[in-house]
């Protein structure tokens, strides 16, 4: 079988003597067609060693590259010429290759990949990996082939090559097969490899085309060396005598060769013409994927709609938001005028014990006594008065405070809401959303709103891969598209000014952020004091209150044993006034206490909005950083 095989390679080479007469119909370039211009006739080629028996076996069948019009000078074209054929697979197609990986997965994971293989991998595969799935899928047609050690990125192009593959890998590529420029050729030679195995696959589950030369190899392989080697003879003896054309010769062994191999001329005939159908229909259907402009004017209108609505939309939530805000504003008016009217009635109540007091008799001492407790109690209102006012103003300046940082938070989704649509992410249905929401909604709250923004966050991480990915499709490009190119560079110009304008805006808002977390912790050192000297001053309150009622009660001795006479009268009298001053004292500890407790719910309240609207802004701070870091790498990158 060698033995044959060798005859057949060296009477196939054409003659180095040089042409007595200069013919352009030589028959003998037949014998030498590659193997990416022929199909095989009932046998796969599986390795390198068994490729030049299937080439000499199906060389002469083959349309429009055998016989009689075959030129002589074409001789050694198919395996010595420099023309590359161009890949027509759209291998930079994101579509396409995605598509293209999940036909690897699934083809690795239903025949028993033994490695772990994950989507996510088959991205941007190692070298090493590559080769183990180049092996695994060899295997398949040769389950005794071993890869070897060393010099893979030799081995494996010399493989395909010989196995016929019609496009070129090259040698350097495979030194970084994942890289984004290398992986899509090395991907298609996958792709090619895997409908070899199917293609093998198939043909050895049926009958072939040319059952004798499945059944009776080595027969047919010896009358072919027997044909061969006539014709050999026969053409070199008459080449000897001065004869340089074998027309007669040709057609004899041809029709020889098709006798044995049982070739049918009308089978081939029929493949070339359903070939050419379905070329033609292929060109057309091309022809009308042609997009049109008035779909994409309908197009760029329903956006303008959407925006149009999404705008309406936001305005309704500023309106809705006003209008709560008035709400809270009349709340807190309502109990302004509460307080104000508990205000009158402490003031009612006060005169009337005052015409009480002005109407009883007291002594010297009792009057004395009495105005000083008034004076007291007067200067207790006073301060009262004083912190209900500061309290007051107090919440109209956390209220201001409140408002500015509901501007700035505005002011900042804005510019993230104009940075979206300069980059045509919102509305849903913009160019690069790809039918996502990016959109972020003011005054909302809770998990659900917490979910949704990292799922933005993500779904921005996974368009800024995707841009990366194109871009590094448009660099594949870059020599075929040097206008283009030079648009971008102008394009890239622009994004780094807008990235400096959108640093320093960044730098304004950290300076911002960091002296409104300043001014806050400087409030609640205030509000700190101010609630301490408070409980301070109700302390020593009580102890005045308590002082002077000892007071009144030795009093009250001295003046029943200087007084016994009027003891009853006095007695009577005293107990009245003691029931006053209880009830005055009474009233004045329940407003005290009525107070602070208003003090406190007010400053929680200012305290909860003003810790509310801080994590909003940091959470909108936080967002607007990483998007702008996101969009700063990518214009470095560009």
């Amino acid at each position: 079988m060698e033995r044959g095989r060798l005859s057949r390679a060296t009477a196939s080479r054409p003659s180095e003597l040089p042409m007595r007469v200069q013919d352009s119909n030589r028959m003998s370039t037949a014998y030498t067609t590659p193997r990416s211009k022929q199909p095989s006739f009932g046998k796969l080629s599986i390795a390198k060693q068994q490729s030049g028996t299937s080439e000499r076996r199906t060389s002469f069948f083959g349309p429009r590259m055998s016989g009689a019009s075959m030129p002589r000078s074409s001789t050694m074209s198919g395996f010595g010429g420099t023309e590359k054929i161009k890949d027509a697979r759209p291998l930079h197609d994101k579509s396409f290759v995605q598509q293209c990986i999940r036909q690897l997965h699934e083809f690795m994971t239903e025949h028993g990949y033994p490695g772990p293989l994950s989507p996510k991998t088959l991205q941007s595969p190692s070298t090493k990996e590559f080769v183990k799935m180049f092996e695994f899928i060899y295997r398949q047609l040769d389950p005794t082939f071993e890869m070897p050690n060393s010099k893979v990125e030799e081995e494996v192009p010399a493989l395909l090559k010989g196995l016929g593959y019609p496009f070129v890998l090259s040698k350097c590529s495979m030194y970084s097969v994942g890289a984004p420029h290398t992986w899509p050729q090395a991907l298609g030679a996958l792709m090619w490899l895997i409908d070899t195995v199917k293609i093998y696959w198939n043909l050895s589950k049926q009958d072939l085309l040319f059952s004798d030369f499945r059944e009776d190899s080595d027969s047919v392989e010896e009358e072919y060396n027997k044909l061969l080697h006539d014709y050999t003879a026969e053409t070199y003896a008459k080449f000897m005598q001065g004869v340089d054309t074998f027309e007669d010769d040709d057609e004899i062994f041809l029709s020889k060769l098709k006798k044995l191999y049982n070739v049918d001329d009308d089978l081939l005939n029929s493949m070339e013409e359903k070939n050419r159908i379905l070329t033609e229909e292929i060109e057309r259907l091309e022809k009308e994927s042609q997009k049109d402009r008035l779909t994409s004017k309908r197009m760029e209108k329903m956006k303008l709609q959407c925006d149009l609505k999404k705008l309406q939309d936001y305005r309704s939530n500023l309106e809705s938001f006003e209008n709560n805000l008035q709400a809270k504003a009349s709340e807190l008016t309502d109990e302004l005028n509460h307080a104000a009217s508990s205000l009158e009635l402490l003031k009612q109540e006060k005169v009337d014990l005052q015409n009480i007091l002005q109407d009883q008799k007291f002594t010297p001492a009792d009057v004395e006594r009495i105005n000083r407790e008034k004076r007291e109690l007067q200067q207790t209102i006073a301060s009262l008065s004083k912190a209900l006012e500061n309290a007051e103003q107090h919440k109209w300046n956390e209220e201001i405070e409140l408002a500015k940082i509901k501007e700035k938070a505005d002011l900042k989704l804005a510019e993230y809401h104009k940075l979206a649509r300069k980059l045509k992410l919102i509305p849903v249905s913009a160019e690069n959303a790809g039918g996502r929401d990016f959109e972020l909604r003011p005054f909302e709250c809770g998990p659900g709103n917490i979910q949704r923004m990292t799922q933005t966050q993500n779904l921005l991480r996974k368009l800024v891969s995707d841009v990366e990915e194109e871009n590094s499709r448009l660099a594949n490009m870059k020599l075929s598209l040097q206008e283009t190119c030079e648009q971008l560079n102008s394009d890239i110009l622009d994004k780094n000014n807008d990235l400096k304008q959108l640093r320093e805006q960044i730098r304004k808002v950290d300076e911002r952020l960091d002296s409104d977390q300043q001014e806050l912790a400087r409030e609640e050192q205030g509000w700190a004091a101010e609630v301490e000297a408070a409980e301070n001053h109700c302390k020593l309150l009580e102890k005045k209150v308590n002082c002077g009622y000892d007071e009144a009660v030795q009093q009250q001795k001295v003046a029943q044993q200087q007084y016994h006479i009027v003891l009853q009268e006095t007695n009577e009298e005293r107990r009245t006034v003691a029931n006053n001053l209880a009830s005055v004292f009474t009233i004045a500890a329940d407003h005290l206490s009525v107070t602070e407790k208003c003090l406190e719910e007010l400053h929680g309240r200012v305290h909860r909005q003003c810790s509310k609207a801080v994590e909003d802004d940091e959470a909108v701070v936080q967002k607007v950083r990483e998007t702008l870091a996101d969009f700063k790498s990518k214009a470095k990158r560009c």
